[in-house]
């Protein structure tokens, strides 16, 4: 006689059901060195085949802004919702941001062109295996020597190398930071306060040389979903102002140019209950051999006691594993989380969790204790579900 449903143990999500980013052909790490190819600079390769080279290539990231949340606010979009199906070199899709969705690590694939596998920056906190801490990649606290952490050159020093024109034009707040260091340094640094200087001062840089790489960003869309979710006003009111700074630019472009609007992932509004909410400070379950507790709540890197992470990985398979891809570390990377099977740096591998846990469902693994304010956020991201991972690449070209 069989069982009632209620006695059966629930299997936990295969792991080969994980839609994992598009590397090597359509993720942010493919963006740069496809660009930088098409103006013929040494070391780089045209990956992302569906775009056509141009002489000026401007890149606007938007920090927050996925695919999912764009194509759901045409009124507030007007502009980049005109721009939708010529998105990907006119194929109308979008790219993948890479795993985790997580801004260090995006902007760390777009500057270096390459996976976090192999950049190493995997994550929003990991562990550094020097020191044993926790190590937080967008503050970089605490501090390690950039060029250590992160060795290889970025695209944008490639190109002025190679003789190309290149800027980056953001807030003033972020010139010497490490981050901006060890993802997007090359050539000169502009900072600017407002958004519409960004816009002017991105549309002169690009027309000052007769080959330019030029970089700006926007932070704000990203932040008004943190604090108040990606359907309220707040949010709303930063895609209105955005959307007028794309068009802003897009109508200053040179001769010759391509404009190309990215993001480094999308997000996700998590209710405040505790069906969506599972707090690992009050889960002894969870807690159970795990020293360190890294990554964010909808993307975890979990490092175990020594001789413990077979049996974290089982509970943790056993508590999450029907919401959450719970994988080890071997099996993430083998599934190609992390970037191509084969591309994770050796210096990188320890900074992984040995469980790696990434959220399918509308639920968050906060820390309430260890992670107040984080735990505390409306708007989230971080895992490989589409309205986190997929980032438009809208294309104006003049």
């Amino acid at each position: 006689m069989a069982q009632p449903a209620a006695w059966d143990h629930p299997e936990p999500l295969a792991l080969d059901t994980a839609p994992v980013p598009e590397y090597g052909t359509g993720s942010l790490a493919d963006l740069l060195p496809t660009l930088a190819a098409g103006m013929a600079v040494p070391g780089t390769t045209a990956a992302i085949s569906e775009l056509t080279p141009a002489d000026r290539n401007c890149v606007f990231l938007i920090d927050g802004l996925g695919w999912e949340q764009l194509k759901a606010h045409p009124d507030e979009a007007p502009f980049m919702t005109s721009l939708l199906a010529g998105s990907r070199g006119g194929t109308g899709r979008p790219l993948t941001t890479g795993y985790p969705a997580t801004t260090a690590t995006s902007l760390a694939s777009v500057g270096t062109g390459r996976p976090p596998g192999a950049h190493g920056l995997p994550g929003y906190t990991v562990r550094n295996p020097a020191t044993g801490e926790l190590m937080n990649q967008l503050r970089w606290q605490p501090w390690t020597k950039p060029q250590v952490w992160q060795p290889y050159p970025t695209v944008f020093q490639l190109a002025d190398q190679a003789g190309v024109h290149t800027a980056q034009v953001s807030s003033p707040t972020f010139q010497n930071t490490p981050l901006t260091k060890v993802a997007l340094s090359g050539g000169t640094f502009h900072g600017r306060l407002s958004g519409e200087d960004r816009m002017d001062l991105a549309a002169e840089q690009l027309a000052l040389g007769d080959r330019s790489l030029v970089y700006t960003y926007y932070s704000e869309v990203d932040g008004a979903g943190h604090r108040f979710g990606v359907d309220s006003d707040t949010w709303r009111g930063q895609l209105m102002y955005v959307d007028r700074l794309v068009q802003r630019l897009a109508e200053q472009l040179p001769p010759n140019s391509a404009l190309y609007v990215t993001a480094d992932h999308g997000m996700i509004d998590i209710p405040f209950d505790e069906q969506h909410r599972i707090d690992f400070d009050e889960d002894w379950e969870l807690r159970a051999g795990v020293a360190l507790l890294g990554g964010e709540g909808r993307a975890r890197h979990v490092y175990a006691v020594p001789g413990a992470a077979g049996d974290v990985l089982t509970c943790w398979r056993e508590v999450l594993g029907e919401q959450f891809w719970v994988a080890s570390r071997d099996e993430a990377i083998a599934a190609g989380w992390f970037g191509p099977p084969g591309q994770c740096d050796e210096r990188v591998y320890d900074r992984i969790g040995d469980v790696v846990a990434a959220a399918r469902d509308d639920v968050l693994l906060i820390a309430s204790e260890r992670e107040p304010k984080e735990s505390s956020m409306v708007g989230n991201h971080g895992s490989m579900t589409p309205a986190e991972q997929l980032v438009p690449l809208l294309e104006v070209r003049s």
